[in-house]
């Protein structure tokens, strides 16, 4: 899941800044952690601690109040309403990095994602993002090349990856749905050579982009793992809450994974 986290960091000063290019310093000061980052570790606590999802992110946001919600989303956890909004947004796939490892079959990751996705996001649109893009991570991490999932995602969830960076690139913008964010997502994830490579094309392509970013990076993870040195960096940018938690859930779910890639240092 910190490949998910590094996205949404590195992304952050983008969002409203689009930067049509791969070539941008990959950390910098002004960076910071989002809602996106918040989302993805209330769910790795979720998962850890067994504690429901549904109070774990109204905890957070009421935690990190100044995250960057959608005003939808800041709408239901400031309420005491626990019914969904139909909501087809991007937020379903930025967090759910985390059950693509913590379950051990794609049935399993797939109904899981589901069930953390319609807490809030119930609309068809929402749900298949997620799942699409935990699936995608869940093949990564258990040795599928990338054309099997190409494949899975193009037929399984009918997103047409097609069209490649250089194409998507000109004319992309803003766009905060799932069918708009998660093929261009794992797009990029499909032309990288390597974990810091997919960041800067996701980025590269510009739109919503830490949470591009942080899709793409959480799959990215999956299929190449994390150089330590930037998960050491991503870490840095977490306040001590939101690392013990990341590490807590890493060291349990990730680096000691038995499958073809581990969570860090490969």
């Amino acid at each position: 899941m910190i490949g998910a986290l590094t996205g949404d960091i590195v992304g952050s000063i983008y969002e409203w800044n689009n930067i049509k290019t791969t070539a941008f310093p990959l950390f910098q000061d002004t960076c910071r952690f989002t809602d996106d980052s918040v989302l993805t570790v209330a769910l790795a606590e979720s998962i850890l601690t067994g504690e429901g999802y549904g109070s774990l992110m109204k905890r957070y946001c009421r935690r990190y109040p100044d995250a960057g919600y959608g005003k939808n989303f800041l709408r239901w956890a400031q309420s005491e309403d626990t019914c969904p909004y139909n909501s087809w947004g991007n937020g379903a796939a930025m967090r759910i990095s985390p059950a693509a490892w913590a379950f051990d079959s794609l049935a399993e990751v797939l109904q899981k994602a589901e069930e953390y996705s319609i807490l809030t996001h119930d609309h068809p649109e929402g749900v298949r993002g997620a799942q699409a893009t935990a699936a995608a991570s869940y093949l990564a991490r258990t040795g599928a090349s990338k054309q099997e999932i190409r494949s899975f995602v193009t037929e399984t969830f009918r997103y047409d990856l097609s069209r490649s960076c250089d194409e998507i690139r000109p004319g992309y913008t803003f766009d905060v749905s799932c069918q708009g964010t998660v093929p261009q997502a794992l797009t990029a994830f499909l032309e990288s050579s390597d974990f810091e490579s997919a960041i800067r094309l996701a980025i590269s392509l510009g739109g919503d982009s830490d949470t591009l970013a942080g899709i793409t990076g959480g799959i990215a993870q999956s299929f190449y793992g994390v150089p330590e040195h930037i998960a050491a960096r991503t870490l840095h940018f977490l306040d001590e809450p939101l690392r013990r938690v990341t590490l807590e859930f890493e060291d349990r779910f990730v680096a000691n994974c038995g499958d073809r890639k581990q969570g860090v240092g490969r």
